[in-house]
């Protein structure tokens, strides 16, 4: 039931709680202030007291995906040992809501938690040898790749109902292994690698690996 009590008692935290597990589930096409409204027993207007609009909504779920990340500790190791570190503790908090990865690129220098981060990023990188405007240069390149690599994250993109998903796993491995092997031999070879990743760790560990070492391979060029 609706009431006012209810409207009074909302507590915009849990309706992004509510908002992020929609999400997860269905994506951000599902999320909407009036289905929102209805599992909080609110009207539509009670949400607009605290988010102006869907944008304003999503907006407060990339803030929320940013706050979960927790960077680690400033140390005497290398700057790019720290680096790997800080990018690894980026991608994990965006791999537990992997359809809503790219909702952090436009809050990463609006919200807080997304300040502190683009800052000790360019921290790093500075004392690495980049210029400041290199470091903001690269700082963006290496943070909008780690986002595609969890968008595109191959498992992320299948259906979630299991069954569901090892049926279209099945036919795209069929699709692949059946190429002819006289022209595409290494593909039809690594159809299942091509198809899902032997390891979800070892994915996402290798994309910031590769980050990490392209970074180390521009500052290389360029001194």
């Amino acid at each position: 039931m609706i009431t006012k009590e209810s409207a009074r008692r909302l507590d915009p935290e849990k309706v992004v709680d509510s908002a992020l597990a929609l999400a997860d589930g269905e994506g951000t096409a599902a999320v909407t202030l009036r289905r929102l409204a209805t599992q909080h027993g609110v009207t539509p207007m009670a949400l607009y007291r605290h988010f102006k609009d869907k944008d304003d909504l999503l907006a407060a779920l990339g803030d929320r995906l940013l706050s979960d990340v927790v960077l680690p500790e400033p140390t005497d190791e290398r700057w790019d040992l720290q680096l790997h570190e800080l990018l690894t503790a980026f991608v994990t908090a965006l791999r537990a809501h992997p359809r809503l990865a790219d909702l952090t690129l436009l809050r990463i220098l609006v919200a807080e938690p997304g300040l502190v981060m683009a800052e000790r990023t360019m921290e790093l990188l500075t004392a690495g040898g980049f210029s400041v405007d290199d470091a903001a240069e690269v700082g963006r390149q290496s943070i909008c790749s780690l986002i595609a690599l969890v968008t595109t994250d191959p498992m992320a993109r299948e259906v979630s109902d299991p069954i569901a998903r090892e049926d279209s796993l099945r036919r795209k491995r069929a699709s692949l292994a059946a190429l002819p092997p006289r022209n595409y031999p290494l593909i039809a070879a690594a159809a299942d690698t091509l198809i899902c990743p032997s390891s979800t760790d070892r994915y996402y560990a290798l994309g910031v690996d590769m980050t990490v070492a392209g970074i180390r391979g521009v500052l290389t060029k360029e001194q």
